[in-house]
Order: C-alpha cells, then structure tokens, then sequence
C-alpha cells in the first residue's frame, strides 16, 4: 500500500539548493486531523524554527492555563488559538537537507475552504492528512477533490494518529486503502501517490523514522517531498502576458504586466487577444533598471512600449502570433461554489481571469458531483460548497486556455456583488476555437457589386429570397422537414433549393472532419454558400445540426435581413429511438467521437423566428407550419 523510496534517487545538490526555486507544498485534510500539528512538528524536527519561538509559545500556554500544541506554531492568529481551528492560510519557508520549500498550511473547516482553495491554487504538490482513527471523512474528499479539481498530481498521504490506533498495521491498510481507492477513481496516477503512517504529536516518521513501524518499509514526510517533482517550467509554455494596466511616460505607452508563461524579446512580433490586433515590441522596460532589456521571461513584472501607437485595454493577453490563445464566447467551467445563494442557469456573474474581467452568464448546470461517491447529479442549481460542471457564455469574446493547456492562465473565478462566488478551470471540450473563423487570410480581394438589384430577382422569381435555417439534433427531423417543404414550394413555383448536411460533406466540405474547429469551418461555408445562394434570388432552406448558437449568429450577421432560424426541436430520448442512420448506437459504443448531444453539446436557439417540436408534430403538421410561414413571410406582398 506505500511507496517504497528507491535508494537509486538523485538527490539535489547543496549548490542547487541555493539556486532552484522552492517547491510548494500546500497541507490540507478534514478539520481535527492533525495539519497544524504534522506542520508544527515538520517544521521543530527541521531546525527550521526561529530560537526561541517554542519557548515563547510554551511560556504563552503557561499563562493561559493550557497545554502545549504544535499546532500553535503555525496558528498565528488569536482568533485560531481560542478557537482551536485555522481560519486562514500560513506560509512559512522550510527546509531539509536536499530542498527549500514554502509550506502552506490551508484551513480544513467546512466553513473555510474558500482560504483552502487559495492556498492549493498556489502549490506544486500536496500532503493530505488523514486521521487513522477516522479515516476518510466527507471534507477529506472534498479536499482530495479539490486537489485534483485545481491540477495537483503529486500527493503525499499522512496518515496520522496511529499512536492512537496502537500503530496497527492493518488499520493502516485499511485506511491507506480507502484513500487509494478514491484518488484513483478521480483518475490520478497512484505511481505519484505515497502513504506514510505518522504520529505528528510525537514525531514518529516525520523525520526521523520510527521504531514504531517496523512494518513499514517506505519513507519518511521529509524523504517523500523530497521526492517531488517540480512543475513544469513556465518558460516551456506559450507566451502570456497579461496588459495589467497602460501607463504614459515621456509620450510613451507603457504596457505593464506580469509574464505568465513563456519568454518575450525586443523585436518580437506579438498578438493581442482579443481584440486580434499586432505590433512588436519597441523596448522593453524595467524598473529600477535604466539599463536596456533584450528578453524577459515568466514571473517577472515588465512594461514594453510598441513601434506603433494601439489602443490596448487592461485584460488582452500578449502572445506570439504563433501560439496565440483560444477564443471563444462559451466554454465549460469546473468550478467549486462558494456563493450564499445557489448557482443556477439565467444568473450572470462577473468572471475574473488573469487580469481581465468579463460579464457572463450560466448557460446550463450540465452536472453537478457527489464528492463522496464521484456520482453525478442532473439538476438546475449548485449550492454551496459544491463541485460542478456548468456552461458559461459570454457576449464578449474571451481569450482562454484550457487548464490543461496552461494551469497560470486556464483558472478563473467568478464574482458577485465584489464578492467572490466560485472559482474554476476553463475547459473547451466538445467547444471550438473560434479565432479561425474570425481571421481573414485573403489579401487584395475587393467586392464586385451585382448590377441587377435584388428587389428586381423577387418581382422576376414572384418571391422574395432567404435562408430558412434548420437547426437541431441529429434525427430531429431537419432533413426530413426541409426536403417535403421543398417539393411542396416547388410546386407552388418557388425557386427555392436544399442544401443538406451529408450532400456538402461529399463535395463543398469533403476535407473537413467532425472536430469543433472542423464544425465551425463546415458551418462557415454553408453559410457563405446560403448567402449566395440567397442574393441569386432563391429561397434556401438548409439543414444542418450546427450545433454552436455563435456559428449560426455569424451566418445571420451575413445577410440579417434575409436569415430566419428554425428550431426543428425534438428530445434527445425521442431522436435516439429514430436513429436513421444508426450513428446514436455507435456514438453510445464510443464509435464516433464528438458526437452531438452525446459527447458534444449543442446549443438551442434563443430566440428562433420559428420553433417544430417534431416530438409531438406529425411531418404533415410541421410542414404545414413551414409552408404557413414561407407563404407569410417571403410574400412580396409581406412587410417583413
């Protein structure tokens, strides 16, 4: 159940001490489970105590009447040593003979994880403390969640108090079970994870080994950290620079910030996200140093000015045009609430990322997550102190990273009323990066301009012209619908004409696959496509799941007066069960990835000039609601 120490580790030489950067370690665990005592203990059995702080914390429980804790070493504040309990995060530096560490002692009271987060957000890696006597409790896997919710893989496993369970063995497993068996099935890698039997109060495996397990063959607390790995650098990752604030000087604008990740140079050229402008770097400037900077890289705070003037607000990201950010106007959230009142879909908030800071609104709770268990809830509202998964849209766009992309610039948190609600990690999946569709490639390209006037194709064709746009899930019934409504306006001497979604993917979209940069390429041509088609003078009707609402936003944007949304609406259950063309069942056999209303979302119109619930319609009755509003709508008799 532990990790043995492999005697062939390399150890960190005295010069590298000097040099390498601390690692940082936050403790957290169930209230009452011994952190501030381990951390107290951690820190005497090191040496790396003040003189003299024990005396005076010994000399202060004389006065008080009161015995002797570790724990006070760390528990600072009076309001903590009255109540017995950390009400904020602690960092204090330590060290053992091979590393320097920043230890950070984070709160384990249900009523203070906001603090915990803070200080977890924070860490390269963790030590979770579990009493032997009560093993795993409800705030102990919130805890471990939360580890894992904010990206720490490193974990070391202080099981604590085994002098009060007699140092049994088999309690140890026990307990050492239960907490291998949740961290895997939050899908952490066990190779990372080491269990030590500890007595904090007395000292036992701290840093000494203990003669009280001679069971035990693994490391000690110290050995296992200095095991860790530190993080992978921030200079191996894509430039991000943050525009904190523009400053004046001399007739200069200064852009100042701090680096997030990756290098930047004099000279460079460099992207703004996301407003999409570009400029290079002009000098780069310093302070107190007068002295000229080539290069600077993550962690330091600079200002650089640009070869020409650009208004760059407080909040865009500075990248390489290389390696730029993504951008999105929606995305998905895995946040940990910690609002008064619930979250729930409708309810907008401001989201505070790096130094930006956006409007957006809960699109959907997808799911909400039972820590104790890991199962899922479907329901329409997060209250506090819970784990869920949410989409958020904003009318903006926003430059982001998905978390796994890059930790420093992948978190956020959401505020209310300037008060922090919730904090989260970006996720993109199933969503696309819409910057594609938004940059322009084509240069010397100028618009040639029709001589015969539209209003003179409508009293030639009898009609007017537009797109009728078939929205909705795969077996609604789009194809269906807008074929029928085709061979009836047909009839009728329309100049109309479908395009499908299967019949554009064999010509027109053959090279394009069903990724979400994929989708939004696909959904882009057509619509091109429709707008031509429409200014030729015919009514077209497409059908397509086009599952983003900013896809289709960008084909009403074309030709706004001539777009009309059509919500062909119909249950996931009910589409499942037509399944024309058997693609549910393989997307449910993992055959098909990134399969709409499976395993990508969609995303239901707003405000459709024009919704069909095909589940409770007949074909007869849903065309002839389709026929109704053609005949009222593209009349050249109709005012619309």
């Amino acid at each position: 159940m532990t990790k043995s120490l492999d005697s062939s580790t390399s150890r960190i030489s005295e010069e590298q001490i000097q040099t390498t950067l601390p690692l940082k370690i936050v403790i957290v665990g169930h209230v009452d489970h011994g952190k501030s005592t381990l951390v107290g203990r951690l820190f005497h059995d090191t040496g790396s105590i003040p003189d003299g702080k024990v005396e005076s914390i010994r000399a202060m429980c004389d006065r008080r009447g009161m015995p002797f804790e570790w724990a006070f070493i760390l528990d600072a504040l009076q309001a903590e040593r009255d109540q017995g309990i950390t009400i904020d995060i602690s960092q204090i530096f330590f060290r053992t003979q091979h590393r320097h560490y920043v230890l950070i002692d984070a709160p384990g009271h249900r009523e203070f994880v906001k603090n915990m987060i803070t200080g977890a957000a924070q860490a390269d890696a963790a030590v979770l403390v579990v009493d032997g006597r009560d093993g795993m409790q409800e705030q102990t896997r919130r805890h471990a969640y939360l580890l894992h919710l904010l990206g720490l893989h490193q974990i070391v496993v202080a099981i604590n108090k085994m002098d009060l369970v007699g140092w049994s063995e088999a309690r140890f497993h026990e307990v050492a079970t239960e907490v291998r068996e949740y961290l895997d099935d939050l899908g952490l890698d066990l190779q990372h994870i080491m269990q030590i039997p500890v007595s904090a109060r007395d000292g036992d495996n701290i840093v000494a080994r203990s003669t009280e397990t001679p069971w035990y063959s693994g490391p000690t607390l110290t050995d296992a950290l200095d095991t860790l790995q530190p993080p992978v650098g921030s200079l191996d990752l894509p430039l991000r620079f943050p525009v904190q604030d523009v400053y004046k000087f001399d007739d200069r604008r200064i852009l100042a910030g701090r680096i997030e990740s990756g290098h930047l140079r004099k000279g460079d050229t460099i992207l703004f996200s996301p407003s999409n402008k570009q400029a290079r770097v002009a000098s780069i400037e310093t302070w107190p140093s007068k002295d000229e900077v080539l290069a600077v890289r993550a962690g330091q705070s600079v200002g650089i000015t640009l070869d020409e003037q650009l208004f760059v607000e407080r909040g865009e990201f500075i990248s390489l045009p290389t390696n730029p950010p993504m951008l999105t106007n929606v995305f998905r959230g895995h946040i940990f609430w910690l609002g008064r009142e619930p979250l729930m879909a409708g309810r907008k908030y401001t989201m505070k990322l790096c130094t930006a800071e956006y409007q957006v609104e809960v699109e959907k709770v997808e799911r909400v997550i039972d820590v104790a268990d890991l199962g899922t809830s479907v329901i329409d509202r997060v209250d506090r102190n819970a784990v869920a998964e949410v989409i958020l849209r904003s009318r903006r766009q926003i430059a982001v990273d998905p978390f796994d992309h890059n930790m420093h610039t992948g978190r956020f948190v959401l505020v209310d009323n300037y008060e922090m609600v919730g904090g989260g990690l970006i996720s993109m999946d199933g969503y696309a990066d819409q910057r594609r569709s938004q940059t322009i490639r084509s240069t010397n390209i100028f618009r040639v301009e029709h001589t015969i006037p539209l209003e003179a194709r409508w009293e030639a064709n009898g009609h007017k012209s537009g797109i009728l746009w078939m929205t909705g899930l795969s077996g609604a019934g789009k194809s269906t619908l807008a074929f029928a409504l085709e061979h009836y306006l047909f009839k009728k001497g329309y100049l109309v004409y479908v395009l499908d979604g299967d019949n554009v993917r064999h010509g027109l979209c053959s090279d394009l696959g069903f990724s979400p940069e994929d989708r939004v390429e696909n959904i882009r041509r057509v619509g091109q496509a429709a707008g031509l088609f429409a200014r030729a003078g015919y009514l077209v009707i497409t059908a397509f799941i086009s599952p983003y609402r900013a896809d289709r936003d960008r084909v009403r944007a074309l030709a706004p007066e001539m777009f009309h949304e059509i919500f062909v609406d119909a249950e996931l259950g009910i589409c499942e069960t037509r399944d024309p063309k058997g693609l549910y069942k393989k997307a449910r056999r993992g055959e098909i990835e990134e399969f709409t209303g499976i395993t990508a979302p969609y995303e239901p119109p707003a405000l459709p000039e024009l919704r069909i619930d095909t589940s409770a319609q007949s074909i007869e009755d849903s065309v002839a609601m389709l026929s109704d509003y053609v005949l009222s709508t593209f009349s050249l008799a109709s005012n619309r």
